[in-house]
């Protein structure tokens, strides 16, 4: 097969995947957010591998929005992805199931939001944060492919793009996706 015809066979794909969200949960994920920042509430983002780039870019882009509209109250994001010091001593020292858990014992206050990306939902250090801030009084969202596995069990909200075991390439996209129509809304209309 040529990699045109490769290209054509993957944006279909990526077509039919995006055709099964359902989009009252995007809206629902907007709304969580807009809570947290009118109540001055932190949202965390968390994720493992490529979802953990996506956690970094959704954080990255909810602060430069503020900072291009002059938000007031501004979003307050902070990706437990990327302090690569405190993932790797929590690693060693605690085990890598607990490095986001173990970081938001420290930065979590009641009422904050975890957003986790996981294309599968299954990673257990996902799993972990997300029981434990369901268990002190914050909001969870799984942002998830594939079936959801645990995580879309365990989160209170959840934008699923459901599709096959092992295609992470479109479900990776399609979550970035989400990232550019959320952060294009709150620069068009926040």
């Amino acid at each position: 097969m040529q990699i045109s015809n490769y290209c054509q066979v993957y944006l279909k794909r990526l077509f039919e995947i995006t055709q099964s969200i359902d989009l009252r949960q995007i809206e629902n994920f907007f709304s969580i957010c807009e809570n947290a920042r009118k109540n001055n509430n932190k949202i965390f983002f968390a994720g493992n591998g490529g979802s953990a780039a996506t956690a970094s870019h959704f954080s990255s882009d909810f602060l430069g929005a503020n900072i291009k509209k002059g938000i007031k109250p501004p979003y307050q994001t902070i990706s437990l992805t990327d302090n690569n010091s405190v993932i790797t001593a929590f690693g060693n020292d605690f085990g890598y199931d607990l490095i986001f858990k173990n970081q938001l014992i420290s930065l979590f206050s009641e009422g904050d939001v975890l957003v986790i990306i996981s294309a599968s939902g299954n990673s257990p250090n996902i799993v972990e944060a997300v029981k434990w801030v369901n268990e002190n009084n914050g909001v969870s969202v799984g942002i998830t492919g594939f079936d959801g596995g645990h995580a879309l069990k365990h989160c209170q909200h959840s934008i699923h793009c459901q599709s096959n075991k092992g295609e992470y390439g479109p479900v990776e996209d399609i979550h970035l996706i989400i990232d550019h129509i959320i952060n294009n809304y709150i620069l068009e209309y926040v």
